[in-house]
């Protein structure tokens, strides 16, 4: 049996978790991977989701209207790590919105004309800045990612790092986008908010729900509040961290990390009903 579900502290929260429970079939959940359904982990391609996430994550897709995963990875790699390709109409959007694999198709453009200067610089650039031990780099093929969880002071190698990372992003055409012990360049105008953005103007629901744990989230909260402030019903989640606050800042309800998140889901798809089954 399922938990009861928790109670948003906001009044918005509350109709829009009201919403979904009310036409789940015209409902919208969105949620971030990594840090959401998944705990952070020193190595990305080490990463698992929460045990209880695929089964509840099948669940819900014959449960809702449109089930989504929006995440800074490629679709397709989330989608492999995350055993997701068993999900039923599972939309998942990959590197910000830049790629979305659905049905098993990946739809995925060239990548932005910056990103191979970016490249071929940040070496010289880490040097130059004295980059610590530890200090890594993650291509994304459309990103690059530096990553400082493994140096010995991960939140000061960060700090010493994001001026002359900000100036490569400006000098190549590239946003610098700070998160949890990382700074992405990547696509200008691509972000989690325009990635949900587009998906509600595809499915048009009448309710949304987006969970995320870390700043390159706030986006796609600014996106529900914006689609509230419109007539449309939403709720945000934050997965909760002590490297990131700000998110729990700003939520709707805040949940203890992907732990939380995969028992909310689990009560969520409780509360739903089961699809009815075809008549013999």
């Amino acid at each position: 049996m399922s938990s009861p579900l928790p109670r948003p502290r906001t009044p918005e929260g509350e109709a829009g978790l009201a919403a979904i429970l009310r036409d789940p079939g015209h409902a919208l959940i969105a949620l971030d991977f990594d840090g959401t359904l998944a705990p952070i982990v020193a190595e990305p391609s080490a990463v698992r989701p929460h045990p209880a996430v695929r089964p509840t994550l099948q669940r819900l897709a014959t449960r809702v209207g449109t089930l989504a995963i929006i995440t800074g990875r490629p679709a397709r790699a989330a989608v492999d790590l995350g055993g997701f390709a068993g999900v039923p109409g599972l939309i998942v959007v990959g590197q910000y919105g830049w790629e979305r694999w659905e049905a098993g198709q990946l739809t995925s453009p060239p990548p932005p004309s910056g990103i191979a200067p970016a490249r071929a610089r940040l070496p010289e650039v880490l040097a130059s800045a004295g980059a610590p031990d530890g200090t890594w780099v993650e291509d994304k093929g459309h990103a690059l990612v530096v990553h400082t969880r493994r140096t010995a002071e991960p939140q000061r190698a960060l700090q010493a790092l994001a001026t002359p990372l900000a100036r490569l992003a400006e000098e190549t055409g590239l946003a610098c986008e700070p998160g949890r012990l990382v700074i992405e360049l990547r696509p200008r105008g691509i972000d989690k908010g325009t990635a949900l953005h587009h998906l509600v103007a595809e499915r048009n629901p009448v309710a949304v729900l987006f969970a995320g744990d870390d700043l390159g989230d706030l986006p796609a909260f600014a996106a529900v509040r914006a689609l509230r402030a419109r007539g449309r019903a939403g709720l945000t989640v934050a997965s909760a961290s002590a490297e990131v606050t700000a998110l729990a800042d700003e939520a709707d309800l805040v949940v203890d990390g992907p732990d939380g998140v995969a028992a909310l889901l689990a009560s969520l798809a409780g509360a739903l009903p089961a699809p009815s089954s075809p008549a013999r």
